[in-house]
């Protein structure tokens, strides 16, 4: 007698309790758990990015500070902007194959770019401070984090 391997037993009893929802259980379900808008999040890098150099310059007190640091939060946003751009462009995918690959493919895309930047950066900012554009680079990429923790309609999972 043959015997399946735990995981194997699993989709079948996933089966059994999954229902699916109505057209108004699903138009409720939206409505309670609005989607994001990835260009919401880019306007929140650029305002972080713009706070950030100027908190850089202000605080040193060094115009190349935070430029750099300007810089830096450009090496994060110029390539967001791009890869959104890539990704709502086109409207819905195919199937879930065609919207991964899209997805992957403008990721790619994204991370050249920023690495581009990056290394086009010296020749680009006068008397530049890596230490700057680092923290530039960074704290505009925690945008991202910020964002899922602050949208409105983030709730625990219902029971």
């Amino acid at each position: 007698m043959k015997k399946n391997a735990p995981w194997q037993d699993e989709p079948e009893a996933e089966e059994e309790d999954f229902k699916p929802l109505s057209p108004e259980e699903a138009q409720a379900w939206r409505r309670r758990n609005p989607s994001l808008s990835v260009w919401r999040i880019v306007l929140g890098q650029v305002a972080v990015g713009v706070l950030v150099a100027v908190l850089a310059w202000w605080i040193s007190g060094q115009a190349r500070v935070g430029w750099s640091a300007a810089y830096g939060a450009l090496c994060v946003v110029v390539p967001a902007v791009v890869f959104a751009r890539g990704v709502t462009r086109g409207g819905p995918a195919a199937g879930a194959g065609s919207a991964m690959t899209r997805l992957f493919g403008w990721e790619l895309v994204k991370l050249v770019l920023c690495v581009a930047m990056m290394a086009a950066a010296p020749s680009l900012v006068k008397d530049l401070s890596w230490l700057a554009l680092l923290a530039g680079m960074v704290v505009v990429m925690k945008t991202y984090w910020i964002a899922l923790l602050v949208r409105s309609g983030v709730r625990k999972t219902e029971v």
